[in-house]
């Protein structure tokens, strides 16, 4: 990997984004209506807006970045840009780190509106710092970046890149404790709950929701979190195909 190359990538991709708003605004915009919304759904009863909002503050993240990410990969696939690319001194490494970096930024900026919407004008009520809840929120976007990443070498087109929401996302979000306690789960249910990253991501939220101090359980979900990313990031660099859909 070369960082020169990384970051020519990132500033290519960030140029390209610029001029297409609807994608900023799924990203930027989308989680923050989506808090919004929750919160006046339970108007009359915040203690459950409290109970859920910071688990969702985490999963809405994670799935608009895995849509952005995912159809805008494809997207550079099939219109030739991606084997354009590679056909120059460019690494699969530098390529993906690249593209992680340019949507990094932008998960940043997502994940510090979506986490101050929530805490400082929707009141939503945790124990411990809301910088906590910032970094959780942003492991959680970049997850839902790799994700995206490694799922757009599978997908042939931007509406099969969307098919594989249900078969990525929808498994996780059901078993992630959001629901229902995973310990209360089926056995085989918890089990399949216990090797997915969404779980400890929900379980940094409610770390941070009911405790005060930095507990060894936070930093257990936020270590897995950050390391499924990079793993997942890697699968996509390995994965990456020199060829046109």
């Amino acid at each position: 990997m070369n960082s020169a190359r990384t970051r020519a990538t990132a500033a290519r991709v960030l140029r390209q984004l610029r001029h297409d708003p609807r994608s900023i605004g799924l990203m930027l915009l989308v989680p923050c209506v989506m808090l919004f919304l929750l919160r006046y759904v339970f108007d009359g009863s915040p203690q459950v807006f409290d109970s859920i909002g910071a688990s969702l503050l985490g999963i809405f993240p994670l799935i608009t970045m895995f849509l952005v990410t995912s159809i805008a990969t494809l997207r550079e696939r099939t219109s030739g840009t991606l084997e354009r690319l590679l056909a120059m001194p460019l690494g699969k490494g530098d390529l993906i780190a690249g593209y992680a970096l340019a949507f990094g930024l932008l998960a940043i900026v997502q994940s510090a509106l979506a986490t101050g919407l929530a805490v400082w004008f929707l009141g939503l009520d945790v124990v411990g710092s809301p910088w906590l809840l910032l970094l959780v929120a942003l492991l959680d976007a970049l997850l839902g970046t790799a994700l995206g990443l490694f799922v757009s070498a599978f997908a042939a087109s931007e509406y099969q890149a969307v098919q594989f929401m249900p078969a990525v996302i929808f498994p996780q979000l059901l078993l992630c404790g959001l629901f229902i306690a995973r310990d209360r789960m089926q056995p085989v249910l918890e089990g399949i709950s216990d090797v997915l990253p969404m779980s400890y991501a929900v379980d940094g939220m409610n770390e941070v929701l009911h405790h005060t101090d930095v507990t060894a359980d936070f930093i257990r979900d936020v270590l897995i979190v950050a390391v499924c990313a990079v793993l997942v990031l890697a699968l996509g660099a390995a994965t990456l195909r020199r060829r046109t859909a």
